[in-house]
């Protein structure tokens, strides 16, 4: 039996227990798609990747990442993630201070800053589009959004390796309150190829510029702790409409506080307009794998 080191991670968290666990199997070399898809459904976390010797050039690793259902093509929190583990077990190292994923959506930058405890790490998402914008009265958002006290942005689905409804709400203490109608958020998920919606509101008088809950209404229902990619295609959103919070086109989101987390997301959007979305990472099992 081949044993594989593995470790079990916080993510986008300052400390463990806030952010959103993650599972990484390195040394993975020699597991099939089955096995792989085995592993995740069996650790029952939210995702779950493997590690790779790099293929494409100036890759730092490949890797593959897997839901309990699936196989993802792409998620921030795994990502960055993935990225700690590597770095943890010196797997890679970065180079002028960048690691390359090589994944399915193609070889991704990831920008690492600092060492051990207060070290961040960043991933440079896919790029976001806005597919469409609705009015609240859209008969697909009625129900979903029933009795909710909207903010002054239009409600926007955007799509960006996975495509989500962002919807503002009037203020942080209404986004806190929600209540979501699960049965209207899956059918508006189902209805319009999306994940669910993604609220999100303005903060005053604290450390973070956004509160945000993501309503994941396609196939499970359940609202994540701390979503890169969802906060990446809302700053794509809110650059489109020149509405970003913080300063200097970076920003710091709350996520996960309603499910019982604390996670904390750093936004920035490049000269480019690229989405930079990252955070902390924390370490919280190490061990071996025997599969």
């Amino acid at each position: 039996m081949t044993s594989r080191r593995f470790l079990q991670l916080d993510v986008f968290s300052p400390y463990p227990g806030a952010g959103n666990p993650l599972a990484v199997v390195l040394d993975a070399e020699g597991l099939d798609e089955a096995a792989m898809q085995a592993i995740a459904r069996w650790t029952r976390l939210p995702e779950t990747t493997f590690v790779f010797a790099p293929e494409a050039p100036g890759s730092s690793y490949r890797l593959r990442m897997f839901s309990p259902q699936k196989e993802v093509p792409f998620a921030g929190h795994p990502s960055v993630g993935t990225a700690h583990a590597v770095l943890e077990e010196a797997v890679s190292a970065p180079v002028d201070g960048v690691l390359v994923q090589d994944g399915i959506a193609g070889t991704l930058p990831l920008q690492v800053d600092g060492t051990g405890a207060a070290r961040t790490i960043a991933i440079r998402t896919p790029r976001a589009s806005v597919a469409e914008v609705a009015q609240p009265g859209d008969p697909r958002l009625q129900a979903a959004l029933a009795g909710w006290a909207l903010g002054a942005l239009p409600p926007a689905r955007m799509a960006g390796g996975r495509s989500w409804w962002v919807v503002e709400l009037r203020d942080e203490a209404t986004l806190r309150a929600l209540r979501p109608d699960w049965d209207a958020i899956a059918a508006l998920a189902e209805s319009t190829d999306s994940m669910g919606v993604f609220a999100y509101a303005r903060s005053t008088g604290e450390s973070w510029d956004l509160a945000v809950r993501a309503f994941v209404g396609n196939g499970r229902r359940f609202e994540d702790a701390a979503s890169g990619a969802a906060n990446a295609v809302l700053a794509a959103w809110l650059d489109t409409r020149n509405a970003l919070p913080g300063t200097g086109r970076r920003y710091v989101v709350s996520q996960g506080r309603e499910v019982g987390h604390d996670a904390r997301l750093s936004l920035h959007i490049d000269a480019h307009g690229d989405v930079w979305s990252g955070g902390q990472v924390q370490t919280v099992i190490r061990g071996t794998l025997d599969w």
